[in-house]
């Protein structure tokens, strides 16, 4: 999952983005609504967590950028106000769901989750196939019964792929998913977290390759 964080308070903006990446997200920073917009024309987000008081660009208005867009993107409006007026303001703008400061990061991280899951075609919450089990909530792989320990990038590319039930997913595709913009895109990367999964996963190998297209399960 690609997730935009968007939050002015800077040391707050880099725990989110922590934690997140910690759950196997690719995670984006930035700090002003203006730097938000530049992102998002270029880049495709399941999900921005998006603080509402911003400089520059007021939060609002890149939430009525990204409706006025059309694009899958889901946005989590955070904001200091607890009243109810504002978040009802805020979800008639355009955005998806509200979290009012100060929040738990476990819930934030389960309504990231479940916007994620929005932005696709509807999913069971585990995921199964070829004799795997994918939890995204637990963060649990299961092979055959077997319990698979995996690295969050790992993990994601994973993911990705089980999300596709089948379709081929080319690396720019995961790279795109299972990394952050910082991540060169020349690197290998994406072909040494394939060969390290399919070791993990044991035989017979279920992540086929596709050549000159990509991976699928």
């Amino acid at each position: 999952m690609r997730v935009l964080v968007v939050e002015d308070e800077q040391l707050l903006a880099d725990a989110v983005a922590t934690g997140l990446r910690r759950e196997a997200m690719a995670v984006d920073v930035v700090y002003d609504g203006a730097a938000a917009l530049e992102r998002i024309a270029v880049n495709d987000y399941d999900v921005i967590v998006l603080d509402r008081d911003l400089p520059l660009v007021h939060g609002d208005d890149v939430c009525r950028k990204v409706v006025e867009l059309g694009v899958p993107t889901r946005i989590l409006m955070l904001t200091a106000s607890g009243d109810v007026s504002d978040r009802v303001e805020g979800l008639e703008i355009g955005a998806d769901d509200y979290l009012p400061k100060p929040f738990a990061f476990s819930e934030l991280t389960a309504r990231v989750r479940a916007l994620g899951r929005r932005t696709t075609v509807a999913l069971p919450p585990v995921l199964e196939r070829a004799g795997i089990k994918l939890d995204p909530n637990r963060r649990e792989v299961f092979r055959d019964g077997r319990e698979v320990q995996l690295a969050p990038k790992e993990f994601a590319v994973l993911e990705v792929l089980m999300r596709s039930e089948g379709a081929v997913v080319s690396a720019e595709q995961l790279l795109e998913k299972a990394w952050d913009e910082n991540t060169d895109p020349f690197t290998n990367v994406v072909r040494v977290t394939v060969m390290t999964l399919r070791r993990k996963l044991g035989e017979p190998a279920v992540i086929v390759t596709v050549p000159g297209s990509g991976y699928r399960i």
